[in-house]
């Protein structure tokens, strides 16, 4: 087969489209020709040589694919040859065939197309497990996001409103918060011409945010905390602002808050088998539904791997990028 492969760390030109080995499915896997991948700013992290893959796990990029399942493993119920699914990987989504535990394969939910349904894995399991394992997000409660036109914001957002909270965002300009808006934001905040907690408290009272979805990391921490409402619930799945912050005690102590920080991939096969049991569960009726959908921004052909890491790294895009087969 032929995959997206990285054989020396750099810019987006050190995507390298080659063969290499064919994977077959082991125990508890299956086999998907892939149709769609996502991309993911972890790929691109990946590409310049700061986040391998776990151990074990396939050495080239893409963490959400959709296709057709082509072989089963041994002791693999509940599938058959031919389905159409989509999945959550640990690596390996840039090929034109991966393996995956069949642990971490959904439906493509009805109603929606093969190619689309490639934007929806890493989006919803980072969000419900986020927002609302983690986070326990409740009817009626403030979350706010930032990164609001990203895929993951664009899937928080709808998330938020269809369990019935209030939803804030950040983002970089008018077209993205309008976009924003469109999927049912309360809250725009432009955070490159306004204060994100200042507006917060503005339409808040004071209170601040119940919930906060957080990719920035240290440059935000202590106005996320300024952000939190009294028994607040911060959480942290990005580092584009950098990993190490000094923060008051004292406010968070008073604030009675918690800070949470997750990441999705290194997880064990079993947590992520119970975080997509729990997607399929909750949002993938609202996706068929119609109530919450994937935003896709392009989709480009995957030996245009290198353009697609472009986007992401200027960050004009509003929700995913998508590779086709």
């Amino acid at each position: 087969m032929y995959a997206i492969t990285i054989p020396v760390p750099g810019g987006p030109e050190a995507l390298v489209w080659a063969e290499v080995p064919d994977p077959a499915p082991g125990a508890g896997e299956v086999l998907i020709d892939v149709v769609a991948a996502g991309v993911n700013r972890a790929d691109v992290v990946q590409r310049q040589g700061f986040y391998d893959p776990p151990p074990g796990a396939s050495p080239y990029p893409g963490l959400e694919v959709s296709g057709r399942i082509a072989a089963l493993g041994a002791g693999v119920n509940g599938w058959a040859v031919g389905d159409e699914v989509c999945a959550l990987l640990a690596g390996g989504g840039y090929a034109e065939k991966v393996c995956v535990p069949a642990g971490q394969v959904l439906p493509v939910p009805e109603g929606l197309d093969l190619v689309t349904a490639a934007a929806l894995p890493e989006v919803t399991a980072t969000v419900w497990s986020n927002v609302f394992m983690v986070g326990h997000l409740r009817p009626g409660e403030t979350l706010l996001v930032h990164g609001g036109g990203s895929g993951i914001g664009t899937m928080a957002v709808q998330l938020g409103k269809a369990v019935g909270a209030r939803v804030a965002v950040t983002a970089g300009g008018p077209e993205k918060l309008e976009r924003c808006r469109e999927l049912g934001a309360d809250v725009l905040i432009d955070y490159r011409e306004q204060d994100f907690v200042e507006e917060l408290h503005k339409v808040t009272g004071g209170v601040g945010a119940d919930v906060v979805l957080d990719i920035i990391g240290a440059k935000y921490l202590a106005q996320n905390i300024e952000a939190l409402a009294v028994n607040g619930r911060l959480v942290i799945i990005g580092l584009q602002g950098g990993r190490t912050a000094e923060i008051d005690l004292t406010k968070l102590m008073l604030k009675r808050a918690a800070i949470a920080g997750t990441t999705l991939r290194a997880r064990p096969l079993e947590e992520k088998a119970a975080i997509v049991a729990a997607v399929r569960e909750h949002v993938w009726p609202l996706i068929a539904g119609g109530r919450v959908r994937p935003v896709v921004d392009r989709t480009l052909p995957v030996r245009e791997a290198p353009e697609a890491h472009r986007v992401l790294e200027e960050s004009t895009h509003v929700g995913k990028v998508l590779l086709t087969f």
